[in-house]
C-alpha cells in the first residue's frame, strides 16, 4: 500500500514549462511508477513510466518534451514538462504498481490540473 500526492500543476502559456511532483508515503524503489493524464471527454493516456532501475518510457505525444525522474531518498517522482502545447491540458495523475507487468495501476494520487492556453 502506498499513498501518492501530486503537486505542481497550474496554468501556463504554450511553449512554457511545468514540473510536477508526486510524493509517496512508501519506498518508491519497490514500485513501478508512472504519470497518466486524462483530458475532459477523453480516455486516460499514459504519459511516462519509470522502473525501479531507472528505465523510462514515454508516450509518443510527449517524447522529447517531457522527462520523468525520481529521487529515491525523498520518495518523490517528477515530471518535467517543456514546450507545452494546448493539447497537453489535462488532469495529471501519479500512479504506482508493484510490477511493470501488472495490467492495472492499483495506486493513484488525487491528480493535479495542467492547463495550457494563450
Amino acid at each position: 500500500q502506498v499513498d501518492l500526492v501530486e503537486s505542481g500543476g497550474g496554468s501556463v502559456q504554450p511553449g512554457g514549462s511545468l514540473r510536477l511532483s508526486c510524493v509517496a508515503t512508501g519506498d518508491i524503489t519497490k514500485y513501478f511508477m508512472g504519470w497518466i493524464r486524462q483530458a475532459p471527454g477523453e480516455e486516460r493516456e499514459g504519459v511516462a513510466t519509470i522502473d525501479s532501475d531507472g528505465t523510462t518510457t514515454y508516450g509518443d505525444s510527449v517524447k522529447g518534451r517531457f522527462a520523468i525522474s525520481k529521487d529515491n531518498a525523498k520518495n518523490t517522482l517528477y515530471l518535467q514538462m517543456n514546450a507545452l502545447k494546448p493539447e497537453d491540458t489535462a488532469m495529471y495523475y501519479c500512479a504506482a504498481k508493484e510490477h511493470s507487468w501488472y495490467p492495472a495501476w492499483p495506486y493513484w494520487g488525487q491528480g493535479t490540473q495542467v492547463a495550457v492556453s494563450s
